[in-house]
């Protein structure tokens, strides 16, 4: 086991123990797992969504459901094999019937993914959504922060971690494209700005 393995190892076992989350009993009481993340530990990008879904949290599994598998399409479109990549949540338990984390709730788990970011240290992140993008373009304060999806989407973007520089590219969710075809096809459009980092 490598020390970046042990690393997100350990965070695994912070989150799964993690009673003082609200979400602590619902997980439990549901027979739910946390979502840690999934993917290559050396990654160079890595894709954030928002928290997990059912399937998710029966599984332990991040985007493993529809949108999942509108993610897995969008990658291959592009050459990029899922296993290549990491793919994670800001928020690491489900929040009860799909409701938007609480702000409470992001501060909790937050430090974790930050946490996983400077272990992974990626080449650039891909937000699944407007809710991750907002998270992730003040966490990295970026100066486009204020913007809106609807302009950011396709566009890489300048940040800093404390390992250094990174990229970020916002991108619809791929919750999005199973009702509307037109955002599958800007998907398929803005995934391509990920070419240049396979």
């Amino acid at each position: 086991m490598t020390d970046k393995d042990k690393r997100l190892k350990s965070i695994r076992d912070r989150v799964l123990n993690l009673k003082e989350s609200p979400l602590y009993e619902y997980r439990v009481a549901n027979h739910y797992f946390p979502v840690i993340g999934e993917g290559n530990h050396d990654a160079k990008i890595v894709f954030i969504g928002e928290a997990p879904g059912k399937n998710e949290a029966e599984t332990a599994r991040p985007f493993c459901g529809a949108a999942g598998k509108v993610l897995d399409k969008l990658l291959a479109t592009v050459g990029i094999d899922r296993k290549d990549v990491y793919v994670s949540n800001i928020v690491k338990d489900r929040p009860p019937d799909n409701r938007d984390p609480t702000p409470s709730e992001i501060e909790l788990y937050s430090p974790f993914l930050i946490e996983q970011l400077e272990i992974i240290q990626p080449k650039v992140i891909a937000t699944l959504g407007r809710f991750s993008m907002k998270f992730i373009l003040e966490q990295l304060n970026v100066p486009e922060q204020t913007q809106s999806i609807s302009i950011l989407h396709g566009r890489l973007l300048s940040g800093k971690l404390s390992f250094g520089d990174v990229k970020v590219l916002a991108l619809y969710h791929p919750a999005v494209a199973l009702y509307n075809g037109n955002t599958y096809n800007t998907l398929e459009k803005d995934f391509q700005a990920l070419k240049q980092f396979i």
